[in-house]
C-alpha cells in the first residue's frame, strides 16, 4: 500500500510563510504548521492545485514568491470540467460567499482525486466538522468518494498499533 495522499489548501501555505503572529492561536497555528511541514509531511504524497497557485500568488510579489517557492516540489493535481461542475455543487450546497467560491474547488478536486486528507487551517468552509458530515451525506448518497477534512493538528504523527 502506498503512502495516503494529502491536498494542502492555501491557508496552508500562507500560515507556514507569514511572519510570526502576534495573535496567540495564529501563533500557535503557524507552529503546527511548520512542525507539520517539516517532519510528518514527509509520510504522505502531498498535492496541490492551480487553485492554490492562483490564492498563493496574490498579494506582495516578494511573499507570493515566498508562497511560490515553499510548493515547487509539491505534486500537481490537473483541472478538469467534472471539477468545476462537482465545484458548483458543493459551492451551494454549503452556501460558500462568491468572494470564497475557490473553497468549493478545494473540495471538488480533493473528491475527484480521491485525496484522503484535505488539509486546510479555513475551519470556516473547509476544516469543519459541520462541512465534513455534509459533505460525507451528500457524496455517500451520489457514490462519491469523501477525503477526511482536516487542520494540520489532525494530522500530526500519530504512533498507530
Amino acid at each position: 500500500m502506498g503512502k495516503q495522499k494529502v491536498y494542502i489548501e492555501t491557508s496552508v501555505i500562507s500560515y507556514l510563510t507569514a511572519k510570526p503572529s502576534r495573535d496567540i492561536v495564529i501563533a500557535g497555528h503557524q507552529k503546527t504548521t511548520y512542525d507539520w511541514w517539516h517532519k510528518p509531511r514527509y509520510k504522505f504524497d502531498c498535492f496541490i492545485s492551480e487553485f492554490v497557485i492562483s490564492e498563493i500568488s496574490r498579494g506582495d510579489k516578494n511573499e507570493a514568491e515566498k508562497r511560490l517557492g515553499i510548493v515547487k516540489d509539491i505534486k500537481y493535481l490537473e483541472y478538469n470540467p467534472e471539477i468545476e461542475r462537482l465545484g458548483t455543487i458543493y459551492f451551494k450546497l454549503f452556501n460558500i460567499p462568491e468572494k470564497s467560491k475557490l473553497d468549493a474547488l478545494h473540495l471538488a478536486i480533493s473528491v475527484w482525486y480521491k485525496i484522503d486528507y484535505l488539509l486546510s487551517w479555513n475551519c470556516k468552509h473547509i476544516a469543519n466538522a459541520i462541512v465534513n458530515l455534509r459533505l460525507r451525506e451528500y457524496n455517500n448518497k451520489n457514490n462519491l468518494y469523501s477525503p477526511i477534512l482536516c487542520t494540520p493538528d489532525e494530522l500530526m504523527e500519530v504512533n498507530y498499533v
